[in-house]
């Protein structure tokens, strides 16, 4: 389509330049002079014979003498209106030139963005290798290597904290390098990735991993459940986030897979030491600027992509990902189940991130739980299992966003005792749980009012209880920040202190809003809302 009015705009600007004039008149005066004659000539007999028929004598002649004045004025390049408005100038054959090169230049700006990475950068030939979920023994690590010559893979791995303290002379542990094992084979149906976990290890112990295809990292495992790691002077850090968009904002001298968002959070991470990041979704954005395919390829393609971009090593490095799903990943607002293009689009998701994230809750399942030092976590699924029903209310019993086994995996999880040391429960969901954002609503728990009345009503149990847990939601999606705390209705059995705070945070690099869109109080849903949805949703200021 940019090429289509591209070129018909070249054709009228053909035109408008040959027919348009150097001058502009800036006044037309037109003057008319009469002269009576007499009887010339030039009369006709039938005219005069006629006329003294009628007893009025000669033929009174006059004679007109019309004279057209006109002013101009020499009109000027008009530079920045030939710049502005892409016209040609007037007079000017430079300015002209000028401008047909400026709308050249952003045509191929625009040529450059949509089809450069996708054509010339497909990361085909991409090795690397990265750090998933890492619990208190375990390590999970992903792995591609599409060079058949470096198979297999061997893993080796030693503990660090042993030679650090074999100086202070506190400990005799072995540092020695272990092998963990091999990758014997990959191919081209797991676009040559495969998930390695390390097993045995030490409880809140940094270890370091090393490949036969010269990949290596270091890492942290976790503490015990309940437990604060000796490793951060007794803080327990972790990021979360959501929204990737490479090479956004455009620069034409930029890597045409950069991040800036990376380069940013690199500066960040070694200072913080987070023991994992938290992506609440939107790795890719397989839709924007176009989508240029639906098939398992082009969704691959994505994948690589991020994963290949000169920032991606600095955000890595020794920070565990943990990933989610959200609709950028399928297509946009998704809420179609499993339909097509769902299939295409998760099996590099499958592949790339839930190959190596926690524990699904039950098989088959992609929603995940885990429990980290002071917190436990439960990572929705907030696409693959609604039942969206067009044409109900938000209100509506019928409407559901996780499923029905979801939601009774999630209140179960809500309701069980968590291990001595655990104080925060946070539920982690890819799109906003607050009423309060007033911009497609629908597509957020907004939308689904019934089924969050009943999530929250079972968070504020968790709250107001015996246990001293309380419950934090986790959100992203909205490309701008806001913290809510979700309070009970006045009056009802659960006390203040059981409000659920969340916190809603991204994009990592996309575009930010401008103006906000989130507010409270709005009258979105008819005077059924606060019939269903119970309690408020007050902006942390």
């Amino acid at each position: 389509m940019v090429w289509t009015l591209f070129a018909t705009y070249l054709v009228s600007f053909g035109i408008s330049f040959a027919t348009t004039s150097p001058y502009k008149v800036i006044a037309d005066e037109l003057d008319i002079i009469t002269t009576e004659t007499g009887d010339p000539d030039g009369v006709p007999s039938a005219v005069k014979e006629e006329v003294k028929a009628n007893g009025n004598g000669d033929v009174p002649v006059e004679e007109l003498d019309v004279q057209e004045t006109i002013v101009l004025e020499d009109q000027g390049p008009r530079a920045l209106y030939t710049v502005l408005s892409g016209l040609p100038s007037p007079v000017s054959m430079v300015w002209s030139i000028i401008t047909v090169l400026i709308n050249i230049l952003l045509v191929g700006m625009v040529t450059d963005d949509v089809y450069n990475a996708p054509y010339f950068h497909q990361a085909n030939e991409l090795s690397f290798a990265r750090l998933g979920f890492v619990s208190d023994t375990t390590a999970n690590i992903l792995i591609r290597e599409p060079r058949g010559d470096e198979l297999p893979i061997w893993i080796s791995y030693r503990n660090e904290d042993a030679s650090q303290s074999w100086s202070t002379g506190t400990s005799l542990e072995d540092d020695s390098w272990k092998s963990a094992g091999k990758i014997a084979w990959l191919a081209e149906d797991t676009d040559f990735t495969a998930a390695f976990v390390l097993k045995g290890l030490k409880p809140d112990t940094t270890y370091k991993y090393a490949l036969s295809n010269n990949h290596s990292d270091s890492f942290t495992t976790a503490p015990r459940a309940g437990e604060i790691s000796r490793h951060n002077h007794g803080r327990f850090v972790f990021f979360h986030s959501s929204c990737i968009k490479r090479h956004f904002p455009y620069n034409p001298f930029s890597h045409p897979l950069s991040v800036p968002g990376f380069q940013h959070l690199a500066v960040v991470k070694d200072y913080f030491q987070a023991q994992f990041m938290l992506f609440l979704g939107d790795f890719i954005y397989i839709d924007v600027p176009r989508r240029l395919g639906d098939n398992i390829e082009t969704y691959r393609r994505e994948y690589r992509q991020t994963y290949a971009s000169p920032d991606w090593s600095a955000v890595s490095r020794g920070l565990p990902w943990i990933h989610v799903l959200d609709d950028h990943e399928i297509a946009n607002d998704w809420d179609q189940n499993t339909t097509a293009p769902y299939p295409a689009a998760v099996d590099p998701w499958h592949h790339y991130h839930t190959s190596v994230n926690p524990p699904a809750v039950r098989r088959g399942a992609t929603y995940f739980s885990f429990t980290q030092g002071p917190a436990s976590y439960f990572l929705l699924d907030t696409r693959r299992y609604r039942n969206p029903i067009a044409s109900a209310n938000a209100t509506s019993a019928e409407k559901s966003m996780l499923g029905e086994e979801q939601l009774e995996d999630l209140l179960r999880w809500l309701r069980a005792t968590p291990p001595s040391g655990v104080r925060w429960k946070f539920v982690v969901s890819s799109v906003p749980f607050t009423r309060n954002w007033r911009i497609n609503t629908g597509d957020t728990w907004g939308g689904y009012l019934f089924e969050r009345q009943k999530i929250l009503e079972s968070m504020w149990d968790v709250s107001a209880s015996a246990q001293g847990v309380g419950v934090v939601v986790l959100s992203g999606d909205r490309h701008e920040f806001a913290a809510t705390e979700l309070v009970p209705p006045e009056g009802g059995k659960w006390p203040v202190q059981a409000s659920v705070t969340e916190f809603s945070c991204s994009p990592l690099n996309m575009f930010w809003v401008p103006w906000r869109t989130y507010w409270e109080r709005s009258p979105l849903f008819g005077s059924d809302d606060h019939e269903v949805a119970k309690g408020e949703d007050r902006m942390i200021k």
